[in-house]
């Protein structure tokens, strides 16, 4: 089995098909105008920082400041409970590591706003959890079927979810 990544944990709680698709190395992002959008308010911002910092070459924090402050960019709230489970995952992961005493922010520049994480024990239960659903999901033969959700029409796999 792979190692799970935050990105996969941000996509399973964004769609499990996207996730599918995702671990098949089956990916449509690198043609998504909104993904491009994405990736230049996050290399735009925040300029100051040490960026993209990947650990174990399984997660890839944003930046990190002084005390342990794990900072992850996003663009919007439109999908904010995963960017909350991948920042969580991160913690997770790094205190699995031996990392104590890590919290965490997600930024929305955009929005001049900051959100505060924290890992509470029932996290890492669901964490978890999160992780067997994934390690199955990657085991299937088909994907799971389309969600149909409103998010659908801006994602980067809809043609292939809906139109082939």
């Amino acid at each position: 089995m792979r190692k799970i990544t935050g990105l996969m944990v941000y996509y399973y709680f964004i769609c499990e098909r996207k996730l599918w698709y995702f671990t098949n190395e089956i990916n449509m992002e690198q043609n998504s105008e909104l993904v491009a959008i994405g990736t230049a308010l996050e290399e735009g911002s925040y300029t100051r920082e040490n960026k993209n910092i990947l650990i174990d070459n399984t997660i890839n924090i944003d930046f990190i400041k002084k005390g342990a402050v794990l900072h992850e960019v996003k663009k919007t709230k439109a999908i904010e409970e995963a960017g909350i489970w991948q920042v969580k995952y991160y913690m997770y992961y790094l205190e699995n590591k031996g990392v104590k005493n890590v919290t965490a922010k997600i930024d929305f520049p955009l929005l001049r706003e900051t959100k505060e994480i924290i890992l509470e024990q029932e996290d890492k239960k669901i964490l978890e959890n999160v992780i067997k659903n994934i390690e199955d999901i990657n085991k299937r033969d088909k994907p799971p079927k389309p969600i149909e959700q409103k998010i659908c029409k801006k994602c980067a796999y809809y043609d292939l979810c809906y139109v082939c």
